[in-house]
């Protein structure tokens, strides 16, 4: 069982990135998906999650309204739509799954099975 995060880089203040994750050796369809982030010095941080089931979502308050989070099954893949970007974003991007069904702990990163091996997101201002 493999998650890869793919799609990080350097970009400008104010400019755009999509993250990538894509899962192999299971099918994911029937875990909830996550991605969560960890600067330098810092806790890893909860950013955006997406329901196994009806496509609901939660995102950090620092997130809300710039990042998106989508997935597809039939590709085992979840993305991360990430706009309007800020050096505070700056951090190593991490996604997981989780085989959890309680909705409402999606935002602790206990609950999560499988890591990916993180992805590296670097806004300059």
């Amino acid at each position: 069982v493999q998650l890869q995060a793919s799609g990080g880089g350097l970009v400008q203040a104010g400019g755009s990135l999509r993250l990538s994750c894509a899962a192999s050796g299971r099918t994911f369809s029937r875990y909830t998906r996550g991605w969560f982030r960890q600067a330098p010095g810092k806790e890893r941080e909860f950013v955006s999650a997406i329901n196994r089931g009806d496509g609901s979502s939660q995102y950090a308050d620092s997130v809300r309204g710039r990042f998106t989070i989508s997935r597809d099954n039939a590709k085992n893949t979840v993305y991360l739509e990430m706009n309007n970007l800020k050096p505070e974003d700056t951090a190593v991007y991490y996604c997981a799954a989780s085989s959890r069904t309680i909705w409402s702990t999606v935002r602790d990163a206990s609950v999560y099975d499988y890591w990916g091996q993180g992805t590296q997101v670097t806004v300059s201002s």
